[in-house]
């Protein structure tokens, strides 16, 4: 289904950072927002997530499916974030970290989920280990694997590379665009950094 942006403006103490912004992603499409920092990039996700809190106000529309979940709760708006750091929990192994994500139902059903994501990821086997024995790459993909599994409508990744040194972000970008085309997930992505911008992308450019 399509993510949709219908006339959204976002002002901070009567500053407008946006102003009646447009847009439609498509299924397996990337929408990407550049522009410097205060330029309301984040917020702009932030709105989209339904977590933008004052002194920020927004306003306008977020459709999913032509369905309107601007008034809908948080967790129910089944949109997915990534962000720079992985937030991946600690104690637990990389497995017990997917299966936190994935939809309830029999436990070897959600097992073997798990274990083929991380199969499709090239991580075929890392299921017991824990997040503090991965490299920087390795946990940003295991993150990105769990913002999936939860089967989001949508996608707000913001700066998700930013932490990564300059091969390790060529070889993110490269795995997690081809992922998305994959799940057929409209995604927003949020950057200072045209490289980060895969081609075909739609490109908003924000001013300071």
């Amino acid at each position: 289904m399509a993510l949709e942006l219908l006339n959204v403006s976002i002002g901070v103490n009567q500053r407008v950072l946006l102003r009646q912004l447009n847009a439609r992603v498509e299924r397996g499409d990337v929408l990407a927002v550049m522009g410097p920092s205060g330029s309301g990039k984040s917020s702009l996700l932030a709105w989209i997530a339904g977590t933008l809190e004052a002194p920020f106000v927004g306003t306008g529309d977020v459709r999913l499916g032509g369905l309107s979940v601007a008034a809908t709760p948080i967790q129910q708006r089944r949109i997915g974030l990534l962000f720079q750091d992985d937030l991946l929990f600690p104690h637990m192994s990389v497995r017990d970290n997917l299966l936190f994500a994935l939809p309830a139902g029999a436990r070897e059903h959600r097992i073997a989920a798990a274990d083929a994501a991380l199969a499709e990821a090239g991580l075929e086997g890392f299921g017991p280990r824990l997040p503090s024995s991965l490299s920087g790459g390795q946990r940003s993909r295991v993150s990105l694997l769990r913002a999936l599994l939860a089967q989001p409508d949508a996608l707000l990744l913001d700066e998700p590379f930013s932490k990564l040194d300059a091969a390790l972000r060529a070889q993110m970008r490269e795995f997690t665009f081809a992922t998305l085309r994959r799940r057929d997930v409209p995604t927003v992505l949020v950057t200072h950094d045209e490289a980060d911008v895969p081609p075909g992308a739609q490109l908003i450019l924000l001013d300071a």
